[in-house]
């Protein structure tokens, strides 16, 4: 494999599937399959998972919530979906682990950069829940920064869009792809593949980013092992 070490970034809407809302015990069992498909090739694998899914701080301000309050909402929604992702893990007889920006006893370890690289070392998929711990920060800010601290080879981000485009491929035919790019030249071109901390955190850390369409069954091992799927960020 190219890569022996790398963080993924998947959506918590990714997990509702076809529903509106929660957990679709069939993705679940997906991406658990797409993860153990890498693990089982001696892959070093930390995952990000939103909580959109269940709970989004800024649709909770929208509707009047306090926006500090709602991203502390939205990060126990990305708790519920880190320790759903464990269990199916652990079904599949996979090792794994959730590490908490927000340390909830006796369900997860506090995280730290030491303590996620040690499991890592140790064949744990490792789980990195509560986003920064910190509101206004996003799950894409979160995998930039888990990537960084678990000195990850590259942080690859899963959706439903097979890389980035010039323009919204879902509603424009003529949009082009990118195989590569540079950080400056998706800057320059005004592109949203991630927020702007988290490309930012990337570009001035040289961590490489993938952006990859994550629905469609071996993506994860291909982008893994160097194959041209998707589109490739870097410095």
């Amino acid at each position: 494999m190219k890569y022996k070490r790398v963080l993924l970034k998947i959506s918590g809407e990714s997990l509702a599937g076809e529903q509106s809302y929660g957990i679709n015990k069939q993705m679940l069992d997906y991406y658990a399959s797409e993860i153990k498909s890498v693990y089982e090739q001696n892959v070093e694998i930390g995952v990000v998972i939103g909580g959109g899914n269940i709970f989004r701080g800024l649709q909770g301000a929208n509707k009047g919530f306090n926006r500090t309050q709602g991203d502390y909402m939205g990060m126990l929604a990305t708790v519920i979906n880190s320790l759903a992702l464990q269990a199916q893990l652990e079904t599949l007889g996979i090792k794994s682990v959730v590490l908490s920006a927000l340390p909830i006893d006796p369900l997860c370890e506090k995280v730290s950069s030491r303590r996620a690289i040690h499991y890592l070392e140790n064949n744990h998929v490792v789980i990195m829940a509560a986003g920064t711990g910190s509101p206004f920060f996003t799950t894409d800010s979160t995998g930039a920064l888990r990537a960084i601290e678990i000195k990850a080879d590259v942080l690859l981000k899963g959706t439903r869009v097979d890389g980035v485009y010039d323009k919204d491929p879902e509603k424009y035919t003529d949009a082009v792809k990118f195989d590569t790019l540079s950080f400056e030249d998706a800057y320059e071109k005004g592109l949203h593949i991630m927020d702007l901390t988290a490309f930012t955190l990337c570009k001035e850390n040289n961590m490489p980013l993938i952006v990859f369409e994550m629905n469609t069954k071996n993506n994860f091992y291909k982008a893994v092992n160097g194959e041209n799927i998707g589109t490739t960020v870097t410095v």
